[in-house]
């Protein structure tokens, strides 16, 4: 039996990204966001959802520029720093012993310690309710080295990425499959029997 709760976000677990955001000092910022995703492949297009009372909404809206950062093992810490403190009072770079990378596109400075970096520039604001969605085309992905496989492709598994659901952080699990793994294996078991009956068939000429 199931429980009918009221309504609310259950789309879990989620990213746990650090967004930095341009600011007037040069210096940037970095505010934690949960709420981000794909919207379009092509053209390459994203989102964060942010309140619009966070310290960082303001350079977000003037700047209409951010990077995302996505975040492993490694700064899970930071990840959860960046949540809870506010820029107005701390250097979030200074405190969390973070890097910062100047971008190729836009003014908001990347995390080099962050396994992938995705410039981004708002397309467009949605303003809803508590957040506003800032849909954003990527200009540009920087992904470390470090985490490529021997076929040249990121390695989440190298990498350690973290996911966050409900108030906890937690590390990407073991891999159960690759895409279209399911087809795959459906078409292994057809081809093996096709070719049993190709082989009696051959034995009864």
């Amino acid at each position: 039996m199931k429980q009918i709760w009221k309504p609310g976000n259950m789309i879990y677990p989620v990213p746990a990204v650090l967004v930095t955001v341009p600011t007037p000092d040069g210096k940037g910022n970095i505010l934690t966001i949960a709420w981000t995703g794909t919207i379009c492949t092509n053209p390459a297009m994203t989102y964060i959802s942010v309140r619009p009372e966070r310290y960082s909404y303001p350079f977000l809206r003037e700047s209409g520029e951010f990077v995302i950062n996505l975040t492993n093992e490694k700064l899970v810490r930071a990840a959860d720093y960046c949540g809870v403190r506010s820029g107005r009072d701390v250097d979030k770079f200074a405190e969390c012993h973070l890097t910062r990378e100047t971008a190729e596109h836009v003014s908001a400075p990347m995390i080099a310690e962050s396994p992938v970096n995705i410039e981004c520039r708002v397309h467009e604001v949605h303003e809803y309710g508590s957040h506003h969605m800032f849909a954003a085309d990527v200009l540009a992905v920087h992904a470390d080295e470090q985490y490529m496989d021997e076929n040249g492709r990121f390695d989440l598994g190298l990498a350690n990425l973290i996911t966050y659901s409900h108030g906890e952080y937690y590390s990407l699990g073991k891999k159960l499959g690759t895409f279209g793994y399911s087809i795959k294996k459906k078409k292994a078991k057809e081809k093996a029997r096709d070719n049993v009956q190709a082989k009696k068939k051959g034995e009864k000429q």
